[in-house]
Formats: structure tokens, C-alpha cells, sequence
């Protein structure tokens, strides 16, 4: 099932139902070739899931229930021309934890000079390098990225999205993928400069945070456009992934050229913190970043992200900030 959260853009009547929506009201659906489901309308008695997290947090009887709606009912919102009636939101427009991982691409770390500390192929003498982004990074499909107050420099990485299920602490690998609840795509924007290091004293690990800091701006974490539960992916380490700039392809891979894969990480994140239905997990991004060619994004520019079975997320850049941060010239 394509699982979505989106807002109704105006009073919207239903096939087969006289019930309209309300304008603006956010809800959660199922979306299928035949149109969107919202769910709450369909759900059969009381008490029906009002977002995709809620129903994460019902467990699979409630996924069940919904894959057995979407075979069965013919209540769709109308669709002219594509999802025209709506807007879709991220997925898990605020997720509890949104978790990402530095470097799990072997090209990745090459083309940064191995800047990132590892070599080319760590997997069997370090572990992953996971980081926590504040909710508000997240947008969804067709929204504008806010250009950071403190960087001049905006990069791009595409990733593949894990969302979490159902709470899972110290689990094995082999056992890792039962706590998925299906996939996303996300663009894990980057600061690659901050104007916050003008005139400040050197000190050690400022280079880490000031990379750090370049992760978390506002609108950093546009995800969508839907979550794909994993019954619907023959294979998470065998997608096609591709991102381009005003058309032109940037990143090209596949994640099967990840250096931890799915279950590797969900496992380690899981010794790490429990992870609970809903949460986020960035699963790193392949070679093609602007950092190193120096192509950096400019205001205006679309970026389209692509993974094979997940669709395609589209956001644009927005303008420079009038002034930039800077705290130590006054």
C-alpha cells in the first residue's frame, strides 16, 4: 500500500457519497491507480485512524484492515488531472526521531576526499555513523526549501527512508526488518558552509558541529511522497535511485551499494535507542553531491528525487536570505 498524509485543498465530494471534506483539514489515505482513499471516511466502525503514525502504532491487524479497504471500497476523492483535488504532506510530517547516517556509500567517501574519517569499505572494522535532526527539518513534496540565515553553500542527497513500525530494542539483524514498516524517499539537504565561522577562535571538533549544524535548518528533510509498505518491495537492497537538478541527473546509484544495509542499521540503532513506530531513518547517500564539484544548489533550482517502486519527490530551492547570521560582528 502507497500510505499518505495530505491536506484537502478545497471541499472535495467523494465517488459514490454525497459527504464533502472540509478546506485545509489534514487527513491520512491510502493512495491506489484509481484515486486516494481517505481512511477515516472508510474505516468500518469507530474510532478510525486519523494519521499514517497512528496506524503504524495499531500494529499489522491495523494494516491488514486498511490493505482489505483498498480492495474493497469504491469511495475515492476525485482525480482530474494527478492528485489535483489535494496536497500531499510528508508521510510522518513530524516523526518523533529522524535519524540519519554520515557516509554509507563507499563512492560517497571517496568523492569527499575521505573526509568522513572511514575508508572506502568500513564495514568490517567500524560501525555506522547515525545522527539525530530535530522534526522540524520535515517538509513534504512540492514545498519550497527554506535557504539557511547562516550558510551561502546548499548541497542535495538523495536517501532511501526506513519507517519504523512497531518498537524495537536490541534486535538482531536477522530480525531487523520485522520492525519496518515500509519506505520513503527523503532529500537530506545540507549547509555545507555556516557564516557563523567568521572570526571565531579555533577549536577542536568545531569542523564536526559546523557540519552537524548544516543538517538541521528548517525544511532541511523533504520526504514523500508516500510510504510504500515493505510488503511491497521484492527488495530494499536492489533499488534504483536518482536525483536531478533543473532536469540534469546529479546522483545515479543503486542500494545495493550501500556499505550497511537495511538491517544492519535498524539493528545498531536499536542498541543504540528503541525505536518506535514512526521514527525516521536516512539511510546515507551515494556519490553526485555538490560539495565535491563545487556545483552547489542555487535559489529557484528543482531538485526531483527518484527511487524505483518509491516515486518521485520534487522540492525547490528558495531564495538567499537578505542578511546572513552573523553573531560575533556585532
Amino acid at each position: 500500500m502507497k500510505l499518505v498524509t495530505y491536506s484537502r485543498n478545497k471541499s472535495t465530494p467523494l465517488k459514490s457519497s454525497d459527504a464533502f471534506f472540509l478546506t485545509g483539514s489534514i487527513s491520512c489515505g491510502i493512495l491506489t491507480g484509481d484515486g486516494l482513499i481517505d481512511i477515516p471516511s472508510v474505516w468500518p466502525g469507530p474510532k478510525p485512524p486519523r494519521s499514517v503514525r497512528e496506524i503504524l502504532q495499531r500494529g499489522p491487524d491495523c494494516l491488514a484492515k486498511l490493505s482489505e479497504l483498498a480492495d474493497s471500497t469504491d469511495i475515492f476523492i476525485r482525480m482530474k488531472s494527478g492528485l489535483d483535488s489535494v496536497k500531499l504532506l510528508a508521510p510522518i510530517p513530524r516523526p518523533n526521531k529522524a535519524i540519519a547516517l554520515a557516509g554509507n556509500y563507499s563512492e560517497h567517501i571517496k568523492e569527499a576526499g575521505l573526509a568522513l574519517g572511514l575508508s572506502d569499505s568500513p564495514r568490517r572494522t567500524t560501525v555506522p555513523r547515525p545522527f539525530l535532526m530535530p522534526p522540524t527539518v520535515v517538509i513534504g513534496p512540492d514545498v519550497q526549501i527554506p535557504w539557511p540565515p547562516y550558510s551561502e553553500q546548499v548541497d542535495y542527497e538523495i536517501e532511501l527512508a526506513v519507517v519504523i513500525g512497531k518498537s524495537a530494542k536490541r534486535i538482531k539483524p536477522e530480525d531487523a526488518l520485522d520492525a519496518v514498516a515500509g519506505y520513503t524517499i527523503v532529500n537530506d539537504v545540507s549547509a555545507r558552509s555556516v557564516t557563523f565561522a567568521k572570526d571565531r577562535a579555533k577549536r577542536p571538533w568545531d569542523e564536526f558541529y559546523d557540519w552537524l549544524n548544516g543538517k538541521w535548518s528548517d525544511g532541511f528533510l523533504p520526504m514523500g511522497p508516500y510510504l510504500l509498505t515493505k510488503d511491497e518491495v521484492e527488495d530494499v537492497q536492489n533499488l534504483d535511485m536518482q536525483l536531478a537538478v533543473n532536469g540534469r541527473v546529479r546522483q545515479q546509484a543503486n542500494t545495493s551499494q550501500m556499505i550497511y544495509p537495511v538491517a544492519d542499521i535498524v539493528s545498531f540503532l536499536s542498541h543504540i535507542m528503541t525505536l518506535e513506530p514512526g521514527d525516521i531513518i536516512a539511510t546515507g547517500t551515494p556519490a553526485g553531491v555538490a560539495m565535491a564539484t563545487g556545483d552547489f544548489l542555487q535559489p529557484g533550482d528543482t531538485i526531483e528525487c527518484t527511487i524505483e517502486d518509491l516515486g518521485t519527490l520534487t522540492n525547490t530551492l528558495g531564495p538567499h536570505p537578505k542578511k546572513f547570521y552573523e553573531p560575533l560582528t556585532g
